[in-house]
């Protein structure tokens, strides 16, 4: 991709039942009520989580990672119902290396949405995205051993365990080790078994 900072990503990403943009200022309060609302199975997986956070805290990670976007050095993205307009989850691409072409895709949902499969919608959708439109050859899924919920996303969208990697990170509340799955999948895969 030549200019980064030229591209131009879309104000909205639609699916069936989800519009998914950008984080904007502003976008603090009904993120800081989403979180709260899910505090309980967040705070298990989330260092984010762990306290709760004041609408502007909240509000200035917003503004930092609007910045980021600007940018185009990450994308954090937030999910909403469409037929409600209601905050579903948030998602982004991270970790965006532009020479191998390769990003990550992380997402939580909000508790009382879960069971609806939004976050898997929301994750298929992305992972083509990131195929057609940022070029990229690989899109990778990072997600804690433990928690099963999060691995059965990438699992029901075909992408493959590539290994576990070995009490490398501190879980979410830092108070011991936990090991890494690590799925991905490839352009030519995704287009093989999307098509």
């Amino acid at each position: 991709m030549g200019n980064r900072i030229l591209f131009d990503f879309p104000d909205l990403i639609e699916t069936n039942r989800l519009y998914i943009r950008h984080c904007k200022p502003g976008d603090g309060y009904k993120l800081h009520k989403a979180i709260n609302s899910s505090i309980k199975n967040l705070s298990k997986w989330m260092a984010l989580a762990q306290k709760e956070q004041t609408v502007e805290e909240i509000e200035e990670g917003i503004r930092k990672s609007y910045a980021d976007f600007i940018l185009r050095k990450d994308f954090r993205l937030h999910i909403y119902k469409k037929d409600d307009g209601e905050f579903a989850g948030s998602t982004g691409f991270h970790r965006i290396d532009w020479k191998t072409g390769s990003l990550e895709i992380g997402y939580w949902g909000v508790s009382s949405h879960s069971g609806n499969g939004y976050i898997t919608e929301a994750v298929k959708e992305l992972t083509r995205f990131a195929f057609e439109h940022l070029a990229v050859h690989r899109v990778e899924i990072r997600c804690d051993e433990l928690n099963h919920a999060s691995r059965r996303i990438p699992e029901r969208l075909g992408y493959t365990l590539e290994g576990t990697l070995r009490r490398n990170s501190l879980s979410a509340d830092g108070q011991e080790l936990r090991n890494t799955c690590v799925y991905s999948v490839l352009a030519d895969e995704w287009k093989y078994h999307h098509h």
